[in-house]
C-alpha cells in the first residue's frame, strides 16, 4: 500500500522549472500591458510628414508648431503634393491659397483614420489662428467596408496568429528541436503549404466574402502567404534554440511589440518614439503597411515592407536549419 506524504504532490508540481515558466508568463503578460497601454494611452501627432504648397515662411511656421506635430516639405504645386502622398512620401499636404481666404488640406485616410483626423485638427487650428477657412480633401479614402482602414491590421494579426500557432503545434506534437536538417525541412515544407492556404483564406474573407478590401485578391494572397510562412519559420527557429520558451519569445515579438507598433489602431506618427522606431521592422507593421499600400496607394512603396517580410522568413529558415545541426552535433559520440 502506497502512502503519499501530504503536500508531496504540490511540492512535486512546484519545481524550479515550473516556477520559471510561471514567472515567464507573468512577465509576458505585464509586458503586454505595458506595451499596449504605453503606446495607446495618449496618442499625439509627432513629425507627421506633409507636403506644403506655400511660401517658405509659411511652411516654416507649419514646421515649427508647438509640439512639432508636422514635418514639412515645400513642393511646387498641388499635383506634386498629391504624387508625394500617392508614393507614400507624405501623409498629407497643406495647400495655401494666395488669392483667397480658404486653404486646402489633403489627407489620406487609407493610411489610417486617426492620423487623417489628427492632421485635420492641426490644419484647422492653423487656419483658425490665421483667420482663414480650411477645406479638407481625402485623396486616398479608406473603403466603405473598411472603417478607419483597420481591416489591413486585423487581417495581418489573423495571419500572424495562424503562423505562430502552427509552429507551436508542431513543437508540441513533434518536439521543439528537429533531430536533423531533413526533419527541419519537412517542418518548413509543411509551414509553406499551410501559409499558401492561410493567405488564400484571408484574401477570400476580405475580398469576395466581406468586400472589405476588394480588387486586390492575388496580391493580398501572396503577402499573406509570405507573412504566415515567415512567422511560422521564425517561431520554429526560436523553439529549436529555446524550447517551449521560444513560443513566448515569438508572442513577445509579434504580439506584445508588433501589434502596438504596427500602425493599426493608431498610426506610427501618433505613438511614442520607441514603438514608432520598431514598427516598420516587425512583420506586423511591415505587413499592415504592405496591405494598405496595395489597396489604397496603387502598390507604391512596397519594397521595404516586402524586404522586411522576406528577411524574417529567410532568417527563420536559416536559424531553424542551424538549430537542427546544433542538435545533431551535440548528439554525436566518439567511437570507442
Amino acid at each position: 500500500m502506497h502512502n503519499a506524504t501530504p503536500g508531496a504532490g504540490a511540492r512535486g508540481a512546484l519545481t524550479p522549472g515550473t516556477l520559471a515558466l510561471v514567472l515567464g508568463v507573468l512577465l509576458v503578460q505585464l509586458s503586454f500591458l505595458l506595451s499596449y497601454i504605453g503606446s495607446f494611452h495618449a496618442p499625439d501627432p509627432q513629425g507627421i510628414p506633409i507636403a506644403a504648397v506655400a511660401p517658405q515662411k509659411a511652411a516654416d511656421r507649419l514646421d515649427r508648431l508647438p509640439g512639432d506635430p508636422l514635418s514639412v516639405t515645400v513642393v511646387e504645386d498641388e499635383r506634386t503634393a498629391r504624387e508625394r502622398i500617392r508614393e507614400r512620401k507624405a501623409e498629407g499636404a497643406y495647400l495655401m491659397n494666395p488669392r483667397g481666404s480658404r486653404d486646402t488640406l489633403l489627407v489620406a485616410s487609407g493610411a489610417g483614420g486617426p492620423q487623417a483626423q489628427a492632421l485635420r485638427k492641426v490644419g484647422e487650428r492653423v487656419a483658425a489662428d490665421q483667420g482663414r477657412q480650411l477645406k479638407v480633401v481625402d485623396v486616398a479614402p479608406s473603403g466603405e467596408q473598411d472603417h478607419e482602414s483597420l481591416t489591413a491590421f486585423y487581417l495581418i494579426v489573423g495571419w500572424l496568429v495562424g503562423g505562430y500557432l502552427l509552429a507551436s503545434l508542431m513543437g508540441v506534437l513533434a518536439g521543439t528541436r528537429p533531430a536533423r536538417p531533413g526533419l527541419a525541412g519537412l517542418r518548413l515544407a509543411g509551414a509553406a503549404g499551410y501559409a499558401v492556404l492561410s493567405g488564400l483564406g484571408g484574401a477570400i474573407i476580405v475580398d469576395p466574402v466581406l468586400h472589405a478590401l476588394p480588387g486586390h485578391f492575388v496580391a493580398l494572397w501572396w503577402v499573406g502567404a509570405l507573412l504566415v510562412f515567415g512567422t511560422a519559420a521564425c517561431t520554429l527557429a526560436l523553439e529549436a534554440f529555446l524550447g517551449v520558451v521560444g513560443i513566448g519569445v515569438a508572442v513577445l515579438i509579434f504580439v506584445v511589440l508588433g501589434n502596438p507598433s504596427a500602425g493599426g489602431a493608431f498610426q506610427q506618427h501618433l505613438i511614442p518614439s520607441f514603438w514608432r522606431a520598431i514598427g516598420d521592422w516587425i512583420p506586423t507593421g511591415a505587413g499592415t503597411t504592405a496591405v494598405r499600400n496595395i489597396v489604397y496607394f496603387s502598390g507604391n512603396a512596397l519594397g521595404t515592407p516586402l524586404l522586411v517580410l522576406g528577411g524574417w522568413a529567410l532568417a527563420g529558415v536559416v536559424l531553424l536549419l542551424v538549430g537542427s545541426l546544433r542538435r545533431r552535433e551535440r548528439g554525436l559520440t566518439l567511437p570507442l
